[in-house]
């Protein structure tokens, strides 16, 4: 049989998640292995969720829990199995010694002391929208830890600052799934094709538009904005920016980086240190901004900056299309 060009049987598949991580293996910092089995594990829990998010109105998986987290919000049932997901593919891969969690409130130690790495991570972002099939995401942050390997790891391994990271990232679970994340170098996307089991690589060396057209924040707090974000906002109208705002970051960030546009989360009278929780939101969305071209700040300073004190630490954030950054970020001086 001869094979033509435009053959399906001619057509590459395209370069998997695992191919991609061992050819660029040696540009990571620690070029042993253990991250990139790291990033193995988060992609492997990311598939099974991937899984449950598509049959959840099958077998019961929607809905709340009837309890709430450490953050005070509602549990949905999809938030806990993803959070036992997550941390029992962290566990049994042997990478990370210690985990945090927006479900739990103090440090999950795996029992692997001698791993190198920890992981702070939103197992599933935008819970609130899985009742009704729009987007949800995962996101995760990877420190090299700075205890003894063999010791047990302690608060300080998560408090290093946001400049410390050594790979962040995201897995949107939408019309398509997709995992992006850096290791300090570029950005890259990768959309899961559940027929081979494989994350494609689909989004090299992301570069997000300079400046856009798009503003995600909840219009319906801006009375409890401080008086020069409304600015801002009453300039986005007046130039007919589209407004876009579906209550998932993960979703919002996502379709700003690839479009043009900035995400808007800024304090209330009711949060006045910011919603957005600093370790495993804002750290490594900015960390993966930052090498996609975009820009995050708290509205005084990089968001990367921030001095980190506590685990569930929240921020103001403001992330995306850097020359739309900057402009908001002059009216709040």
């Amino acid at each position: 049989m001869e094979i033509t060009a435009s053959h399906p049987l001619a057509l590459p598949v395209g370069v998997t998640l695992d191919r991609y991580i061992m050819n660029r293996q040696t540009a990571f910092p620690y070029a042993t292995g253990e991250l990139s089995q790291l990033l193995r594990d988060i992609a492997l829990a990311g598939k099974i969720i991937h899984r449950e998010v598509n049959r959840a109105g099958l077998i019961d998986l929607t809905g709340g829990m009837g309890i709430q987290n450490v953050q005070g919000e509602s549990q949905q049932k999809l938030d806990m199995i993803a959070n036992i997901r997550f941390c029992r593919a962290l566990k049994n891969g042997g990478e990370a010694c210690a985990i945090i969690s927006e479900e739990d409130e103090d440090i999950i130690f795996t029992g692997n002391n001698q791993g190198k790495y920890v992981v702070a991570i939103d197992p599933l972002d935008g819970s609130s929208n899985i009742d009704v099939n729009v987007s949800i995401g995962t996101i995760f942050s990877i420190y090299r830890r700075v205890t003894p390997i063999g010791s047990e790891p302690s608060l300080a391994d998560f408090l290093q600052g946001g400049r410390r990271q050594v790979a962040a990232g995201y897995i949107l679970y939408g019309s398509s799934t997709i995992l992006v994340y850096t290791t300090g170098h570029s950005a890259n996307g990768f959309t899961y094709d559940s027929s081979l089991g494989e994350f494609i690589l689909s989004h090299p060396d992301i570069h997000s538009p300079a400046n856009g057209q798009i503003y995600s924040c909840n219009d319906g707090n801006v009375d409890s904005y401080e008086q020069g974000i409304q600015n801002y906002l009453t300039d986005c109208r007046s130039k007919q920016y589209t407004a876009r705002y579906i209550g998932s970051l993960v979703g919002d960030f996502h379709r700003n980086l690839l479009k043009g546009g900035i995400y808007l989360y800024p304090p209330t009278k009711k949060n006045p240190d910011g919603k957005l929780r600093l370790l495993y939101e804002a750290f490594p969305l900015a960390f993966l901004a930052e090498k996609a071209g975009c820009l995050a700040s708290s509205g005084h300073q990089s968001v990367l900056d921030i001095r980190p004190t506590s685990l569930h630490q929240r921020t103001p954030l403001y992330i995306g299309s850097p020359v739309m950054v900057e402009k908001l970020v002059g009216l709040l001086q």
